[in-house]
């Protein structure tokens, strides 16, 4: 994504437009980019997903800051209602929406307490979200689809003021009822440890040393919610997009990937979501790249999408995932080099890392100034490069026995 606007000015209201809240949104995104790293990748696709009126998923091992990162972005809509829960099998619909009201019950009248609630909620976080059992798997796919709730005595459904609900998990859905709450969730973003030695020095770092005490960004519900429902609808979807998704559908069905129309129509508001929060009146090829978050459902999708969303954004995309082959290529004959010796590290590290890796990173360079005097979007790129200044530092440290903080590659 590219900045177009300046940072607002605190306190500053929005003019009507939405170009103050949108404003407030990229200064959250980079805030929360810079306090959580190699993260940039996962915040933007997560806010976008909040301006589409969608739901997303955090997919990853436990310790990736998964919630973390959820509740500290929740946490920057100020005036809303925010649920949070971690889901069992266990979990009781009850508990979600709302608990018997126990003084009501002993006068004779069943009710529900509302407060607190998913009932009442404009942002969710919903933690192991496939651990859902099937008691309450019913109410909880009302709550994502529909926005309703069916009370337990009966009666008319409760419409429920949720705008999006940010998902997590450790694994993938493992049986029909749990994966179709994971077809509700459009935006899917894979969520790993910190690959980077020196981030990792950081990170360790962070833990006695005190954090900047900057008040946060945030953004009210009231500026939110006319985001969502008049701005983004207000966005401009020219016939280049239109079509560049027509050519994206045929060459995904020809690769055996199918994507329903569903999941193609609510793309189209992701998109809007991503112009708006660049600052543009109009969706352009650029904003195409979320979809790398949206058209897959198993992970052996993953490389082919990327491929075609990413090449379809840049032509460049293409080298640079040829690079990223080579790149993990290296990685793996690092990890298998485990327990052999100081010298046949020594030599691989001189012979084939320490050249391929900086002629690969001088390469991923000169794509990334080739694209930008061309106005492409060099994000693909940034991470390919990201990738390999990781592995980069893990051969200087693991291999060469360099000091994390003192790495600049």
């Amino acid at each position: 994504m590219t900045t177009t606007a300046l940072q607002p000015t605190p306190g500053q209201a929005d003019p009507g437009d939405g170009s103050v809240t949108a404003a407030r949104l990229r200064a959250i995104v980079d805030e929360l980019s810079d306090r959580y790293m190699e993260r940039s990748a996962v915040v933007q696709p997560l806010v976008a997903a909040m301006l589409a009126g969608q739901h997303s998923l955090l997919l990853g091992p436990p310790g990736t800051a998964k919630s973390e990162l959820a509740r500290d972005l929740t946490s920057r809509i100020t005036g809303a209602q925010l649920w949070e829960i971690l889901l069992s099998k266990y979990s009781d619909p009850k508990k979600m929406f709302g608990p018997i009201d126990v003084a009501a019950l002993m006068q004779g009248t069943y009710t529900q307490v509302w407060d607190g609630r998913a009932t009442t909620a404009h942002i969710g976080f919903i933690d192991e979200i496939f651990k859902c059992g099937s008691g309450a798997l019913n109410e909880l796919l009302g709550l994502l689809n529909e926005r309703l709730y069916h009370p337990e005595n009966g009666g008319s459904p409760i419409v429920c003021p949720l705008i999006s609900a940010i998902t997590a998990s450790n694994e993938l859905p493992s049986g029909e009822e749990s994966a179709a709450v994971y077809d509700r969730l459009l935006v899917r973003i894979q969520v790993d440890y910190l690959e980077d030695p020196s981030n990792f020095a950081k990170l360790v770092r962070s833990a006695f040393v005190s954090a900047s005490t900057a008040a946060p960004t945030t953004v009210s519900l009231d500026d939110l919610q006319a985001a969502v429902q008049r701005h983004v609808p207000g966005i401009g979807v020219p016939d280049s997009v239109v079509d560049a998704l027509c050519t994206l559908r045929a060459s995904l069905r020809q690769a055996g990937i199918i994507v329903s129309d569903r999941r193609w129509r609510q793309s189209v508001r992701l998109l809007q979501a991503c112009a708006f929060l660049d600052g543009r009146p109009a969706i352009n090829v650029n904003d195409l790249q979320v979809l790398t978050h949206v058209l897959w459902s198993s992970p052996e999708e993953l490389p082919t999408v990327k491929q075609e969303v990413l090449t379809m954004v840049n032509p460049d995309a293409r080298e640079a995932l040829k690079l990223l082959d080579g790149i993990v290529a290296l990685e793996a004959e690092l990890d298998a080099l485990k327990g052999k010796s100081r010298e046949a590290l020594d030599e691989w590290a001189v012979k084939e890392a320490t050249k391929k890796l900086p002629a690969a990173g001088r390469r991923l360079e000169e794509m990334i100034a080739e694209s930008r005097a061309a106005g492409r979007s060099t994000t693909q790129i940034e991470e390919v490069n990201a990738k390999r200044r990781a592995v980069h530092g893990r051969v200087l440290v693991e291999v060469l026995g360099m000091d994390p903080s003192m790495i600049n590659i």
